[in-house]
Order: C-alpha cells, then sequence, then structure tokens
C-alpha cells in the first residue's frame, strides 16, 4: 500500500478521535478521570503526524537511491530530498495538480511514477522537454538537432551488487546551460534493442540498431540516467507526463557507507 495514503488513514483516525474526544467524549468523562489510551495516543500522534503529512506532501519528501543509474551523481544508498513544490502544488493522494509554479527544464534531476508502475518511483535526469527532437548516438545526444558537448574526465570505476566490478569512462556533458558528469561505457551499445517496450507514444520514436530518434509529445519530458549504459530509462519505457511527476532532487542528507556525501547538492 501507498505510505503517503497509510498516513493519511492514520491521520484520519487520529483527528477523529481527537474532535471526538474535545466535543463530546470530554464532556461526558467528567474532570479528574484518565483518558483512555487509545485517546491519549491518539491525541498525542495527531499534530505529529498532521505536520509531518504536510510537509512530504506539500514541502519536500525523502528518498533513497536504490540502484547506480544515476551514477556518478547519486550512489546507490544515498538518502536525498525531493522538493514537492518546485513544479506545483498536487493534492496528495489523487497527485492533482492545482497550482502550476514551474516546468521542468533540461537537465534537472527529478523523481516521477515510473510509468510501467506508477506505485515505483524513478529518479532520472530531464534530456528532453515537450517538443524537443531527442536523439541518442555514438555515446552522444542531440538535443533540436545539436550535439551536446562532452569533454573527457578520466576512468570511472565501480561495484555493482553482486561484486561486480565496473569500467567506464567518465564525461562531462553541457546540457543547455548545465553542466554535469555522465558515465560511459565504449563497448556496451546505445540502446539494448530487446529490451524496447511498446509504450506509449512509440510512433513518435525510431530506432535503429545503435540509435533512438524521439520527438517528445505535449506535457511529457524525455528521461535518461547519468550512467547512461546502465539505466533503463526513456530509451526504452517512453515518455514522463506531468501527471506523474513527483518533484526535483536537490540534496542528500545521508549515506550511511560514505558519509562524506552528506550535504552535498544534486546538480
Amino acid at each position: 500500500m501507498d505510505f503517503a495514503l497509510i498516513m493519511f488513514v492514520v491521520l484520519l483516525v487520529t483527528g477523529s478521535i481527537w474532535l471526538l474526544d474535545k466535543f463530546w467524549l470530554a464532556e461526558n468523562r467528567g474532570k479528574g478521570v484518565e483518558d483512555p489510551w487509545w485517546v491519549e495516543y491518539a491525541k498525542s500522534f495527531f499534530p505529529v503526524i498532521l505536520v509531518v503529512f504536510c510537509i512530504r506532501s506539500f514541502l519536500v519528501e525523502p528518498f533513497k537511491i536504490p540502484s547506480g543509474s544515476m551514477i556518478p551523481t547519486l550512489h546507490v544508498g544515498d538518502f536525498i530530498l525531493v522538493n514537492k513544490y518546485t513544479y506545483g502544488i498536487r493534492l496528495p493522494i489523487i497527485d492533482q495538480k492545482i497550482i502550476k509554479i514551474n516546468d521542468p527544464q533540461r537537465g534537472d534531476v527529478m523523481v516521477f511514477h515510473y510509468p510501467e508502475n506508477p506505485s515505483v518511483d524513478y529518479i532520472k535526469r530531464v534530456v528532453g522537454v515537450p517538443g524537443d527532437v531527442i536523439e541518442y548516438r555514438n555515446k552522444l545526444l542531440t538535443i533540436n538537432g545539436k550535439v551536446q558537448p562532452q569533454q573527457p574526465e578520466g576512468d570511472y570505476n565501480y561495484v555493482e551488487s553482486g561484486l561486480n566490478f565496473v569500467h567506464t569512462e567518465r564525461r562531462s556533458e553541457l546540457l543547455g546551460n548545465k553542466r554535469h558528469d555522465i558515465l560511459i561505457n565504449p563497448d556496451m551499445p546505445n540502446v539494448h534493442m530487446g529490451s524496447v517496450a511498446d509504450f506509449p507514444g512509440r510512433e513518435n520514436c525510431i530506432y535503429d540498431e545503435d540509435s533512438v530518434r524521439c520527438t517528445v509529445p505535449a506535457g511529457s519530458y524525455f528521461m535518461m540516467g547519468d550512467n547512461r549504459d546502465n539505466s533503463r530509462d526513456s530509451r526504452y519505457w517512453g515518455f514522463v507526463p506531468d501527471k506523474e511527476i513527483v518533484g526535483k532532487a536537490f540534496f542528500i542528507w545521508m549515506n550511511f557507507s560514505d558519509l562524506k556525501r552528506i550535504g552535498l547538492s544534486v546538480n
């Protein structure tokens, strides 16, 4: 069950008990009589749950990075904070946007509901906004016919789950006016064709043996992982509709395996 829904149900239950006690039960108990345990617990937890629910729903929400698809920007085990109001105010539980604030921009690191299973949250980088023509060929990202410049930054090695040693190249990519680092494995294909799904809007994309070219439809975004050759992203499952956006990642607040990452910004 969705954690936000569980919290909302608990909030309703404790809030109802708090109101019931305030306007009826307390008067009938009389002065000097102790609160029943269930009333005492409800009155204690209700304000705490209310504050946490409001902060989590409208301001910031914590997430944990479960995979290496965003290395080197985000590492497995990073606990991050996501700004929930950057792109607009949404009603909790139903995720209906009621106030629009900003649109996602190329280069943003964004959390969203995975289009193939909305109960799962994904995190990738926005590389294409509505109307963009995105092409990925020869390890180079092209947006509207313009190649996004890359600069070599040396080798980058890491260990995957299962103790698999991975050797890649680290490159600095300029995406619009935002620079970030990516990982490239020259020995891997640009797209694993056997993993491409039959997603909504597939007709907007053209695949060949080792490249993909997509036109981003209105109200949707094209996402890619910074670990380009170890990321299942829009190349495989398509576009992210605006309604599935959760928020913008901005801060690493904990990593129990690497305390030096605490306090880093997500760029």
